[in-house]
């Protein structure tokens, strides 16, 4: 791991990255490689997590291909210095914004999509300029295997290399000093990964998760609200990080939505869903377990079953649940979602901020007020009104959490800024020379820097 980093940071200082050409032209070699290798990236991820074509391009593929697309429209502007206005205390001089790349960045990436948690942040950071060293998660190993293959073909390894292997792997590059760490996963790692980096004073973008919330009032249009919440639910099995986590809804409008849940689930996935070869199964036996034993102690009204042989779980709608229920002590990844209700808005606002703060939040509604309130007194990551998942795919709008659902956030320019330092530069003129800041200070001195300096 070391010579890894060494070698990178020698192609570094080279300043071969910081040519806007060159990064161009990587960019490049990504956009045109997800096309050719989109079938062996579909083929992988169905070996995976049993995704199918479409929600692979959907969710993966199609994603970073407009996220290159954006950044290929406006890297070049992005990357020039900016002039700022020198204050008249500093007269003659200019002033200037240089965006300069960290140098050597870690990108570490989860296993729930494997291709855009990856190839994403690896976009930003190449834009800004810095050499990387890739980690995608051992949980979904065909798609590290074509990603390690696909970047290996793509670029030098001083420039962007891949690491594949588990925790080893992790501790053993943890332990290296970076200039710029990415990570996305749970807050669990994410606490080792800022440790680490704090050891090498290492700025760190963590993208962790938690439980969002998913609200329905009183006003919402439940069927949208159904069909927009089942969607959320079912893409990738659950498994995502903005996906809801638990609904609060009106007391009044809870009949009204079950029904509508119901419905719409039979219309995505049929009546029988774990015979549904399009439906994304569990990652592995072990979080199989985990959600199915989640479901204890509460009912599921709709769906409840398992099976353990294609490790795909119905999406299931949870009532008889409690704050103090299991399902609503950790962030669930699955197609579960818990019900509760509430009378009044304060109830709601109590409860959300009374928890960490999550990465998303939603609001269905059709009241001003309502989605007044929601945007300004909860806070959260990002998120939707009236729909859920869909604002990460606008790349005008940074993703990213706060407090415990992480820190820092990509996506468009915010991506290209989160890889960049922006070094500030103040050109002063020999011509004149301001004697009044300098040794001995007088009286008129004073008075001349107290007009400046107001």
């Amino acid at each position: 791991m070391h010579n890894i980093v060494a070698k990178q940071r020698e192609f570094y200082l080279t300043h071969a990255t910081r040519d806007v050409r060159f990064r161009l032209q990587a960019l490049k070699k990504l956009q045109r490689a997800l096309v050719e290798w989109e079938d062996r990236i579909c083929a992988a991820l169905q070996k995976d997590l049993g995704k199918c074509a479409t929600e692979t391009y959907m969710s993966e593929i199609g994603m970073v291909r407009a996220g290159l697309r954006e950044t290929l429209s406006h890297l070049r502007r992005w990357s020039r210095p900016k002039r700022v206005s020198a204050s008249l205390a500093q007269f003659p001089s200019s002033c200037r914004v240089e965006p300069e790349p960290y140098g050597v960045a870690l990108i570490m990436s989860p296993w729930n999509y494997p291709i855009l948690l990856c190839l994403d942040p690896l976009a930003a950071a190449i834009s800004a300029g810095n050499c990387c060293v890739v980690k995608p998660s051992s949980m979904t190993p065909a798609t590290s295997e074509v990603i390690s293959a696909m970047l290996g073909s793509l670029f030098p390894p001083e420039f962007v290399t891949t690491v594949l292997g588990g925790r080893e792997s992790i501790g053993a590059l943890l332990e290296q000093k970076f200039d710029y760490i990415f990570f996305t996963g749970s807050p669990v790692v994410g606490h080792v990964v800022m440790e680490a980096a704090a050891r090498h004073l290492t700025p760190v973008t963590l993208e962790l998760g938690g439980k969002s919330p998913c609200i329905v009032d009183e006003t919402a249009n439940i069927t949208v609200a159904a069909r927009r919440i089942a969607f959320g639910k079912i893409l990738n099995a659950g498994q995502t990080c903005v996906a809801p986590d638990y609904l609060l809804i009106h007391s009044s409008r809870k009949q009204e939505f079950i029904e509508a849940y119901g419905r719409e689930i039979k219309r995505m996935l049929g009546e029988t869903p774990l015979q549904n070869t399009e439906f994304t199964h569990i990652v592995n036996q072990r979080h199989f377990d985990r959600l199915m034993g989640l479901m204890q102690g509460v009912t599921p009204l709709i769906g409840g079953k398992g099976d353990a042989a294609t490790l795909r779980i119905e999406p299931t709608l949870l009532v008889d649940v409690t704050p103090d229920s299991p399902v609503m002590q950790q962030e669930i990844f699955g197609p579960l979602l818990p019900l509760l209700t509430y009378e009044k808005w304060e109830e709601v606002e109590q409860f959300v901020l009374s928890r960490p703060r999550p990465l998303a939040s939603y609001l269905f509604t059709t009241s001003a007020r309502a989605e007044k309130r929601f945007v300004q007194h909860l806070s959260f990551g990002g998120g939707c009104v009236n729909d859920t998942i869909v604002h990460l795919a606008v790349h005008g709008l940074p993703f990213g959490g706060i407090g415990d659902s992480g820190m820092g956030s990509y996506h468009g320019k915010a991506g290209f800024d989160t890889f960049t330092h922006y070094k500030s530069i103040l050109k002063k003129a020999n011509w004149l020379d301001l004697p009044f800041r300098y040794h001995p200070y007088t009286g008129l001195g004073e008075k001349l820097l107290r007009f400046f300096l107001r």
